[in-house]
């Protein structure tokens, strides 16, 4: 069962990585037009900063899980490498756990915000403002089941992307 949840897993990583790759070079096509417009035309796209601005922030919040998935967030040491790896063991699994629950708090308060104010329109697209709270509720969807992972893998284990 933790094979099978760890290939779904990887599955929905290789997703996010292309959806940031793809918003990423969406995001930067639309600035390069923009300043090239502004610069050598003396015009302008009315709706760039927007959605320049929602790819930024879909970017961002795709990769938040990925970062879990490689321990690359930032973490304290101070008190940890002075417990032995048994109880710093458990104390991971804790925090992992602890994690998962504001994980789930987050989602299920994104998707309640949306929902309340899905009829907000952006200003030059015809949008929800929503569309911005969308991948906060995705990353913490996302975050939660590494962090469900975190729970049985082993903690020493190195995770290399691709993996």
């Amino acid at each position: 069962m933790q094979a099978l949840y760890s290939r779904a897993l990887d599955a929905l990583d290789r997703a996010s990585r292309w959806a940031i790759i793809g918003a990423s070079a969406a995001m930067i096509l639309v600035v390069t037009v923009q300043v090239l417009l502004r610069y050598a035309f003396n015009s302008s796209i009315d709706w760039s900063d927007e959605v320049s601005r929602l790819l930024f922030v879909w970017c961002m919040f795709l990769a938040i899980p990925l970062g879990i998935r490689e321990g690359a967030h930032v973490g304290i040491e101070l008190l940890t490498t002075h417990i032995a790896s048994a109880q710093r063991a458990l104390l991971a699994k804790a925090c992992a756990l602890v994690a998962a629950a504001m994980m789930a708090v987050v989602f299920w308060q994104a998707v309640k915000v949306a929902w309340g104010t899905w009829d907000e329109m952006m200003q030059t697209l015809r949008l929800s403002t929503n569309w911005f709270m969308v991948p906060v509720a995705i990353a913490a969807a996302h975050s939660f089941l590494h962090l469900v992972q975190l729970l049985w893998r082993d903690p020493a284990r190195t995770v290399q992307v691709g993996d």
